[in-house]
This record gives C-alpha cells, sequence and structure tokens, in this order.
C-alpha cells in the first residue's frame, strides 16, 4: 500500500489559509504563517505544505 504525499501548493502570500480543499468534507479554515526564513508551513489538518514562491527553489517539492 503507497501512502499518497501530503500536497504541495507554491504560493506568493507569507500568510495562507487552508480548509482542506475539498468543500464540505475538508477542514475548518486555518490561517497559516509561513516563517520567512523557513520559507514553508505545513498545514496541521490535511498535512498540505505551503512554500513561498521566493523559496521555491530552496525547499525539496518532490518535482
Amino acid at each position: 500500500m503507497t501512502i499518497e504525499a501530503p500536497e504541495i501548493r507554491i504560493v506568493d502570500s507569507y500568510r495562507v489559509a487552508c480548509d482542506g480543499g475539498e468543500g464540505a468534507l475538508g477542514h475548518p479554515r486555518v490561517w497559516l504563517q509561513i516563517p520567512q526564513d523557513k520559507g514553508w508551513v505545513e498545514c496541521g489538518y490535511c498535512d498540505a505544505r505551503f512554500v513561498h514562491r521566493d523559496h521555491k527553489d530552496k525547499v525539496d517539492t518532490g518535482s
């Protein structure tokens, strides 16, 4: 059984919202702050990783 990798989203803002993207099947909307030194943050509900565009070449995005 293969575990699917969490979704990675490249974003333009250091403050992002995540609701799971599944409509009613998602999760409560949470606001996440991307640390400027780290360049990414993961959602505690769905493990989606948000990578700021300025850091996309420094963070392993699996692509």
